[in-house]
C-alpha cells in the first residue's frame, strides 16, 4: 500500500507543479490587452493550484512519516542487506517516476512538433 501511495502522491505533486508552472507562465506573459476577467481567472486558478500543491506536500510529509514506520517494522524482520535493498527500491521508485514523467513530456512535445511540421508541408508531399 505504501508504494502505491508513494506513486500516487509523487504523480500528484508533479501534475500540480506542472499546472502551476503553466499558470505562472501564462500570468507572466499577459499583455495589456488582456481583459480583467481573464487575469482574474488566472489568478484564481493560481491560488487554487497553490493551495492544492501545499495540501499535496502535506500528504507527502505524512507519507514520509509512514515510510519511516514501515522501515522500522521491516527492520524487526529483515537483515541489513534486505533493508538496504528496500531503501534503494523506495528511492529509485520516486526517481523513476520523475524520469518517466520527463520522458512522457518529451514524447508529447516531439509528437506536437512532428504534427506541426507535417501540417506545414505542402499537401502533395505527404504520402
Amino acid at each position: 500500500m505504501f508504494i502505491g501511495d508513494l506513486e500516487k502522491i509523487v504523480n500528484l505533486l508533479l501534475s500540480l507543479s506542472g499546472r502551476l508552472a503553466r499558470v505562472e507562465n501564462a500570468l507572466n506573459n499577459l499583455d495589456e490587452t488582456v481583459s480583467p476577467d481573464e487575469r482574474k481567472t488566472l489568478l484564481q486558478k493560481r491560488k487554487l493550484l497553490t493551495r492544492q500543491h501545499e495540501d499535496a506536500k502535506e500528504l507527502k510529509e505524512n507519507l514520509d512519516r509512514r515510510e519511516r514506520t514501515v522501515y522500522d517494522i521491516l527492520a524487526t524482520y529483515h537483515n541489513e542487506g534486505n533493508l538496504a535493498d528496500y531503501d534503494h527500491f523506495v528511492k529509485m521508485k520516486s526517481a523513476l517516476i520523475l524520469e518517466q514523467r520527463e520522458l512522457e513530456d518529451k514524447i508529447k512535445l516531439g509528437e506536437e512538433q512532428l504534427k506541426c511540421l507535417t501540417e506545414s508541408l505542402p499537401s502533395d508531399r505527404i504520402k
